[in-house]
């Protein structure tokens, strides 16, 4: 009796929840854009209302130094609690409960943002407003906290059935929303790298040693409490860290200026889709895997050459936008008209290679997945240089609280999703309890992250 308590498992349903998100096939190219309309239409809206004083007033910062003014505690929580119900909550429903009305929100978002641009400014007052415009590295950061909210949300919204089975992980070709997740920090990573600001420094190569120890960090922890890993996903022992490290180490070791970098890109992800459509895809979506470790963790291992790619792209078109262009009056209209170039021409390029090379396979890391990652990203980030039009501020308090913490609120996120999964029954629990559940669960990172921002604490692990 003793050694059969002892011999449960924490984890009774593991293979139940490995099986709820095996073998998906993703959703449409459509849906992914229209889903990703919604998040930055919601920051863009929640600036128009917030004014021109209110976040100021809730956490002024003088630089990055400086702690927010904690004498307006109060206000700066109340400010927090609004972002959250304007931002977070709104898109907590749209990938829940409104998830069929998708393209309808999508379009009741945009129309007031186009209507507010077209009629309720004067060219004129628009001309006169460009040199008090945030820069374009404001919008980044904006849509690198956007990135990692989606992220956080979506890590544990998986795991109930209120969540659609088409905006998870697609087990070979196609893509929901999830696929774009890894893809999404590489860009978000290389768009603001030293590498992009043309900075060498082994410090580059030094911050990934907590990347590796996240990485084994997360081997140890799912098989010391038997939690469920989906072995198609990475492979056995692989995991997204490794990725982030893998490509780390790549480009520190192999110096390319930033200007040539998005062409040697191009060249190693043409010359991975050749190998892949000659054969190597049949091996990498096979479940045969020998005892060797590279077959046991084929997916991470071969991926890392199109992960590589999508970095150094990353990392020239970073260059391009930020150090090579200057940063205001007409030259940041020329930027924001860049970046919505960009944002239709790598959609155009992924509808392309999706329907005549081969479809969207973020297992592979495919040429087509690339571009769908680029354009996905990068129409956020076009949308959110709206913001700009209708409202000078730079960043909500929201976004503020995550830009200084963003390691270490993805990291809380996936602590309290294991949590989460070890103590609740997620596939057997209601919609109602679901929704309750992940409410609460973006509510407390959200607070958790505000309160280490106010306090100035940063969780740093190098």
């Amino acid at each position: 009796m003793e050694g059969s308590l002892l011999d449960k498992s924490l984890n009774p349903n593991k293979l139940l929840k490995e099986q709820f998100v095996s073998n998906l096939t993703g959703s449409s190219l459509s849906e992914i854009a229209a889903l990703s309309t919604i998040v930055p239409a919601l920051v863009v809206l929640r600036k128009w209302s917030s004014g021109d004083n209110t976040r100021r007033d809730a956490a002024k910062k003088n630089d990055d130094k400086v702690l927010p003014v904690r004498k307006d505690w109060m206000q700066y929580f109340s400010t927090l609690v609004v972002d959250y119900l304007t931002v977070v909550l709104p898109v907590l429903l749209v990938f829940t409960v409104l998830a069929e009305w998708a393209y309808t929100c999508a379009i009741s978002l945009v129309i007031p943002i186009a209507l507010y641009i077209m009629f309720k400014r004067s060219q004129s007052r628009l001309k006169a407003g460009l040199s008090q415009l945030p820069s374009l590295r404001a919008d980044i950061s904006s849509y690198r906290v956007s990135v990692v909210l989606v992220t956080c949300l979506c890590i544990l919204a998986v795991d109930f059935k209120i969540f659609p089975r088409r905006y998870a992980k697609a087990e070979t070709y196609g893509s929901g929303i999830m696929d774009l997740g890894v893809g999404s920090f590489v860009v978000a990573n290389a768009l603001v790298s030293r590498q992009a600001r043309n900075i060498t420094s082994m410090a580059a190569l030094s911050s990934i040693s907590p990347l590796i120890f996240l990485g084994f960090a997360r081997i140890i922890f799912t098989s010391g409490v038997d939690y469920q890993v989906h072995v198609g996903e990475y492979g056995v022992h692989w995991n997204f860290f490794f990725t982030l490290a893998a490509v780390s180490i790549l480009t520190s070791i192999v110096r390319i200026h930033p200007k040539y970098c998005g062409l040697v890109g191009l060249l190693i992800l043409a010359g991975y889709q050749i190998w892949l459509s000659s054969g190597l895809n049949d091996y990498l979506i096979s479940d045969k895997r020998s005892a060797d470790i590279i077959s046991q963790n084929k997916e991470g291992v071969y991926s890392i050459l199109g992960y590589w790619g999508m970095f150094l792209i990353g990392v020239s078109l970073g260059y391009y936008l930020l150090v090579d262009t200057g940063l205001k009056g007409k030259n940041r209209n020329v930027q924001v008209v860049k970046v919505w170039v960009l944002a239709a021409s790598f959609w155009i390029l992924a509808i392309i290679l999706d329907n005549y090379v081969e479809r969207v396979s973020r297992r592979m890391c495919n040429f087509a997945y690339v571009m769908l990652v680029f354009g996905q990203n990068f129409q956020v980030l076009s949308i959110l240089t709206l913001a700009g039009f209708i409202s000078y501020e730079k960043n909500l308090v929201l976004e503020d609280a995550f830009n200084q913490n963003m390691l270490g609120s993805f990291l809380l996120a996936n602590i309290l999703t294991g949590l989460v999964n070890l103590s609740v029954d997620t596939l057997s629990a209601s919609s109602l309890t679901a929704f309750m559940i992940l409410s609460v669960y973006t509510f407390t990172l959200c607070m958790v992250t505000g309160l280490a921002h106010f306090f100035g604490v940063r969780m740093k692990f190098w």
